[in-house]
């Protein structure tokens, strides 16, 4: 699982080198409070296909759906430790999250998708007082982006369970000095700790809740 690994770095080159695709939906309590968010990605074609032909060359003889599996298993400890690359906050201060309770990895349209439900530790009210994320490698080595046709967010980019919400997705506005900093950055060369926060997008979700 070297591959997934090197896909996933906790620190190392940057500007970026890989991208994924994300859509979220936001899962409410009978309340119609958030509590958690179900997030799908799909890792973009060049790096899906290496993982694939990874796992197609791996000795064993595991049926695919089982290397797949073994895949996710290596992915989500990796992503563990950095919560996800998920970043809440309500009304500016951050909100805590769980552990992720349900992880599925698959193979559809040549990219692999992960699929998996990230709980927050406490049921969050939904209201007029927004709530914002943002999902990026703190490295810049992976470009997080929603799902998109063409510089548009798609409507189910990111969708809320309960009735009465509004969401947009603001486009990243990096400093040019930022820009320039990731766009320096070679493959063998470090990167700053948290550069890819400059190069996230944000997710907004209100509700007309009282």
């Amino acid at each position: 699982m070297a591959c997934a690994l090197a896909l996933f770095p906790l620190t190392g080159a940057a500007h970026p080198h890989g991208w994924v695709d994300v859509s979220v939906k936001v899962i409410t309590d009978t309340q119609g409070r958030a509590e958690a968010l179900q997030q799908r990605w799909r890792l973009d074609p060049f790096y899906s296909q290496l993982l694939m032909e990874e796992l197609r060359a791996a000795q064993g003889d595991e049926p695919m759906a089982a290397r797949l599996d073994q895949l996710g298993v290596e992915i989500r400890n990796t992503l563990a430790p950095k919560r996800y690359f998920t970043h809440v906050t309500r009304a500016g201060q951050p909100v805590e999250l769980g552990d992720v309770d349900d992880f599925t990895t698959l193979a559809r349209g040549g990219r692999v998708e992960l699929m998996f439900r990230l709980p927050l530790a406490n049921p969050l009210p939904l209201d007029e007082t927004p709530v914002h994320y943002r999902i990026y490698d703190p490295t810049y080595y992976l470009e997080v982006v929603h799902e998109a046709d063409g510089d548009t967010p798609r409507p189910d980019a990111l969708t809320v369970e309960e009735d009465g919400c509004r969401t947009r997705i603001i486009a990243a506005d990096p400093d040019p000095a930022k820009v320039a900093e990731a766009a320096m950055l070679d493959r063998g060369e470090q990167a700053e700790e948290g550069l890819g926060r400059f190069f996230a997008e944000t997710g907004e979700i209100r509700c007309d809740h009282p």
